[in-house]
């Protein structure tokens, strides 16, 4: 029985290490997941294998003809043309697509909101003082037209994050390559250490380390601009969907 489980998530992690245990042999499981960074964070696997790169859709259509009957999507929350691109896929293969969903947060009052990250951009004009952007690498773009003077990005430590702080037009000075996760303490230090006035960042929950965001910047007194998510979603948790493929794997015995 092969599954396809997308995603280098918190989530698709998890998943992965427990369709790797013998309760779960039955499947032939493949996680997909899109770059270096996201395979070099998994642990080693007896039986799940790993295939890594990003997939258009012609790509993803070829790979699910191979015989799989289930799609599992453990995307981030915010990987909107992954998880539209997955769904038309499946709808047109008639393959099933569950959905691991991770909880929106609930955010304190004071908290400003934008619907994207040029959204979040143009209320930054409005907004003094230095800025932390924490949305990751893929979004620094939307930030051009600040200056960049004020900018701060904290991105992973890789040659891609590094790349686009650089195509921004961030002094190397302003480039905090580090990879999580970041607790409280760590949080309050950086935002003291280059003076921010101003927070951005994603819904990431806590797998994304949003609570302990959110608590150095109340700590701090800094400003919070959220980019909420881009699509309103409905699922399972991790452990419904494990649920779930234990009673498939029953019924198919």
């Amino acid at each position: 029985m092969k599954l396809l489980l997308m995603g280098g998530t918190t989530e698709g992690r998890y998943l992965a290490q427990a369709l790797d245990g013998p309760r779960f042999a039955r499947f032939q499981v493949t996680l997909s997941v899109a770059t270096e960074y996201g395979q070099e964070v998994l642990p080693d696997f007896e039986r799940v294998q790993v295939r890594r790169g990003r997939l258009e859709e012609e790509g993803l259509k070829a790979l699910l003809c191979d015989g799989y009957r289930l799609v599992i999507d453990a995307t981030h929350p915010y990987a909107k043309e992954v998880s539209e691109t997955l769904a038309r896929v499946c709808q047109a293969l008639g393959l099933p697509l569950w959905r691991c969903l991770r909880p929106e947060s609930p955010l304190p009052a004071g908290v400003l909101t934008a619907p994207d990250a040029a959204g979040a951009a143009r209320l930054l004009q409005d907004l003094p003082g230095n800025i932390l952007l924490t949305t990751g690498s893929k979004e620094l773009g939307a930030f051009a037209c600040l200056d960049t003077s004020r900018l701060f990005a904290r991105v992973l430590p890789t040659v891609e994050g590094i790349r686009a702080c650089e195509a921004l037009g961030l002094a190397h000075g302003h480039i905090l390559a580090l990879q999580g996760p970041f607790g409280r303490e760590l949080n309050e230090a950086l935002l003291r250490a280059y003076g921010i006035s101003v927070l951005v960042t994603k819904d990431g929950g806590s797998p994304g380390g949003l609570e302990e965001k959110l608590a150095a910047a109340r700590n701090l007194r800094v400003q919070v601009v959220l980019i909420r998510r881009p699509l309103a979603e409905t699922g399972l948790s991790p452990q419904e969907i494990l649920t779930r493929l234990e009673a498939w794997r029953c019924e198919s015995t």
